[in-house]
């Protein structure tokens, strides 16, 4: 059940990336990602109370909150307006969270597949706190990470886990290969993108020197 949940985050962050990119309009996907968040608080709680209440149990439960506070964040500021700084420093909050749950499935459960997406999450979380509470112009940027993982970490593990495919040898060794593409990727954009602002600072400079 909680791959569902995965599945609709798909959905989300996928039309959050749209919204990034400006090629959706914020109040629609605001109240899309209210519908979803409401759904991603409900299925952990409805697991948690089936559970057996093992601590490793409620751990993996827990971090479906993660998903649905912050679909529900964004929805309340897209459709109210709302300054954008108190959800950056949330999202800096579940950063920290989502780097426990990556050193976690490194040591603990030896898993590098779930180690690197957690990583990934961590990184995206990251990028929210420096758009919204640091105001770095970086949406486009933010927009193709959000574009990107809303298939490789959420989407369509979705889809291979309903097949009954995900956790086998193959696959896991083909999504280590894509997740760390999908890395190598991130990274050359990230130096294309602050390319361009080296060089229209330095057009700035240029012309303040010759003002002067």
């Amino acid at each position: 059940m909680s791959f569902v949940g995965l599945f609709l985050s798909g959905a989300v962050l996928f039309l959050n990336s749209l919204m990034l990119t400006g090629k959706a309009e914020a109040k629609s996907v605001g109240v899309f990602n209210l519908f979803v968040g409401v759904i991603q608080l409900i299925i952990p709680f409805y697991l948690i109370m089936v559970s057996g209440q093992h601590h490793w149990e409620l751990y993996n439960y827990a971090s479906i909150f993660l998903f649905g506070l912050t679909y529900l964040y964004v929805g309340v500021t897209a459709l109210t307006g709302l300054d954008g700084r108190g959800l950056g420093w949330f999202c800096l909050w579940v950063a920290v969270i989502a780097v426990v749950y990556t050193l976690t499935a490194v040591i603990h459960f030896h898993d590098a597949v779930s180690a690197i997406t957690w990583g990934m999450w961590a990184f995206l979380w990251l990028l929210f706190f420096l758009s919204n509470s640091l105001k770095m112009k970086i949406d486009h940027y933010l927009g193709q990470v959000a574009f990107i993982q809303s298939w490789v970490t959420l989407t369509i593990p979705s889809l291979l886990y309903f097949l009954g495919i995900w956790n086998t040898p193959v696959v896991n060794q083909i999504w280590l290969i894509v997740l760390i593409v999908s890395i190598v990727y991130f990274c050359i954009s990230l130096f294309k993108f602050r390319l361009p602002i080296q060089k229209s600072n330095e057009r700035l400079e240029g012309t303040d020197l010759r003002r002067i």
